[in-house]
């Protein structure tokens, strides 16, 4: 029996858990396409990188969303466990300042229970702040539920892609899809800037661009609509550093203000969200207002907030918002082999890896699926010198003393890590190893100084790595690299 040919459009958090779900039978040919040089640099890259607990989901109005929510937060438990993503679950805090706040939290305890959510319940004031002590004395009640959990979306991005390659599925990196090919009312390809290429499914994941290609497939039934969410990360010796992850009641259009403290200790405060005009699909820039509106709310929820003077990077994302306001998972017979997997908004994180099975029943239900016997669930993540102890610094530094050269002091990440990086990039297909490459997936350039001091030692390590001059080393791909060309290079013509 010959293979059915499935190409993933979008390398995102949503397309590569298909990917990494698809990859277990014997008898698909897995393909991911993305346009982008690396994967996660869509909507994955840029939110609030929390599992949600799902008592916000309303089962009645968004039935799919309710359900693929549960069952992706708990398949969470065992992803992060096998891919071996750096995770935590300390627990979600909705936070009342007011009486209609906290009449709201009888509406989203509901829904909790409803939704059969582990554990949730609501606190009163003093339960609140001792589950919280940076709380605002000011609020007067919150929604506690337990099993919220914090990961990094790019690093779960990364270790998907290399879980999926290992087991024999492909990307194509800057590999943008033009239109989908539709041949007597079937799929049999995509036209691409990098030419055509065949397939017998294609599977719709391009986030905030998913209308633009459905439509080109023939099926013009929703609009994306860019919303964008603003962010700021302070400095790790702040003071204020919250234990759980707390928020402000959720509106019709967002689940609230977040305040949490990263996997990598800093504190960050968002997101806004902002509704974009159609064509602002790419603007990710950062505003006075949205910058001003997150840190007065963050203000109502905590006791105090940290001087701006120690933010250390401000940052925007698009989510792709649906016109129909609710997940768009869908095998169409006609064009047949067409799926479109759109409008995957919050809580898009946490229902990847349920997404991803649910596609798979789609497709079992028009194909017989044969079980790969040597499928291989495990990954192992770059060793982190920082998450050492001095006696296993000590051993690793003699078995490999690149460890011990250590390229960015703010976040203590050694030569040996980056090289390892930019090998495993090579390894799932990678063709421009950029500075943001190995920012995503070693921490490097994170830190206070945000690369002032490290990221030209990068670069050079890349240059070498890479036998290519340094001023072609590029920071997100062509057209950011470090330079224009050789210094002096006017003279050599003299």
């Amino acid at each position: 029996m010959g293979k059915t040919r499935v190409l993933i459009i979008g390398a995102g958090i949503t397309g590569l858990s298909i990917a990494r779900v698809l990859s277990m039978y014997e008898n698909l040919d897995v393909v991911v396409v993305e346009k982008e040089p690396d994967v996660g640099w869509g909507a994955t890259k840029a939110n609030t990188a929390i599992i949600h607990p799902c008592h916000e989901e309303d089962p009645d109005k968004h039935p799919l969303r309710a359900k693929l929510c549960l069952e992706g937060h708990d398949l969470w438990y065992k992803w992060t466990k096998e891919l071996d993503i750096p995770v935590k679950w300390p627990g979600e805090l909705i936070v009342a300042t007011n009486d209609e706040e906290a009449s709201a939290l009888k509406h989203y305890l509901s829904l909790g229970m409803r939704n059969g959510v582990a554990g949730v319940r609501i606190v009163d004031k003093e339960e609140l702040a001792a589950l919280e002590p940076n709380v605002n004395p000011n609020a007067i009640a919150g929604l506690w539920a337990p099993t919220a959990g914090q990961m990094s979306p790019w690093e779960a991005a990364v270790a998907l892609a290399e879980n999926s390659v290992s087991n024999g599925a492909r990307i194509l990196f800057e590999t943008e899809v033009k239109r989908v090919v539709v041949r007597e009312k079937k799929v049999v390809g995509v036209e691409t800037n990098n030419g055509f290429i065949e397939a017998d499914m294609v599977i719709n994941a391009a986030g905030i661009h998913a209308d633009e290609i459905s439509r080109s497939a023939g099926i013009d039934e929703f609009t994306i609509f860019p919303r964008r969410g603003e962010y700021v990360i302070y400095d790790e010796d702040v003071d204020i550093k919250v234990k759980r992850i707390v928020h402000t009641a959720p509106t019709p259009k967002t689940k609230g203000v977040y305040v949490t403290t990263t996997l990598e200790g800093n504190l960050l405060i968002g997101p806004t969200a902002e509704d974009l005009p159609i064509d602002a699909k790419e603007e990710k820039s950062t505003t006075r207002n949205g910058i001003k509106y997150i840190l007065e709310a963050a203000k109502k929820i905590l006791k105090t907030i940290p001087p701006r003077t120690k933010i250390i990077r401000m940052f925007a994302g698009l989510r792709p918002e649906p016109s129909t306001g609710s997940f768009i998972i869908k095998f169409y017979e006609e064009p047949w082999g067409f799926i479109n997997v759109a409008g995957i908004r919050s809580p898009g994180l946490t229902a990847a890896p349920a997404i991803a099975y649910y596609v798979r029943d789609m497709i079992a239900e028009r194909t017989s699926l044969v079980e790969k016997r040597k499928w291989n669930p495990i990954r192992r993540g770059i060793k982190r010198i920082s998450r050492m102890n001095q006696d296993e610094k000590a051993r690793i530094v003699k078995e490999n003393p690149r460890y011990g050269r250590i390229i960015c002091l703010c976040k203590e990440v050694s030569e040996a890590e980056i090289i390892e990086a930019i090998k495993r990039m090579k390894a799932i297909g990678v063709k421009t190893i950029t500075l943001d490459g190995i920012k995503f997936r070693t921490h490097a350039m994170f830190g206070r100084c945000q690369g002032s001091f490290c990221r030209l030692r990068i670069a050079l390590l890349i240059s070498r790595e890479q036998d290519i001059p340094l001023w072609k080393v590029s920071f997100k791909g062509s057209g950011s690299e470090y330079g224009v060309g050789e210094v002096k290079e006017v003279f050599k013509e003299v």
